[in-house]
């Protein structure tokens, strides 16, 4: 290689390091669960899927859009939209998240979401109508 220390020293080392980060979100989570694990998955909906049901996650969760644009609702906050390439957070906990599907009805979505689980806790689990009545007053006027 041209240009390079054959011998691996400082001299052959890229410099790309030293601007090869970029911030894209940060938060401060209410509470990390004792003892939590993280999960790391990516989610995937076809066009015009409404995804998954009220739910709430046992810790707070972090998330990447990678390709289209998800309708995202958290308890307290209005619906919004969270296109590729942007970010979003839920503390998780007692918080319900409304809605996470897919925003287009003509290409799919695809995230991923890194969760801090409690343990012996499922890391998702589905809200009732029941208890959503109860809480109408937690959730933000709809935008959509």
């Amino acid at each position: 290689m041209s240009g390079s220390d054959p011998s691996g020293g400082p001299e052959s080392r890229s410099s790309a390091w030293q601007t090869a980060l970029t911030v894209l979100q940060e938060a401060e989570p209410p509470f990390i669960p004792a003892g939590a694990h993280a999960m790391t998955v990516v989610i995937e909906y076809p066009p015009g899927d409404p995804g998954t049901p009220p739910h709430r996650h046992s810790g707070p969760a972090f998330g990447y859009v990678l390709e289209g644009e998800m309708l995202l609702e958290v308890e307290g906050e209005p619906e919004r939209v969270v296109g590729a390439g942007e970010v979003f957070w839920e503390p998780g906990g007692d918080v319900v998240h409304y809605q996470d599907g897919n925003n287009r009805d003509d290409a799919p979505l695809r995230f991923t979401v890194t969760m801090l689980c409690e343990p012996g806790k499922p890391m998702l689990t589905l809200v009732d109508e029941a208890e959503l009545a109860e809480r109408e007053h937690l959730r933000a006027p709809r935008v959509f």
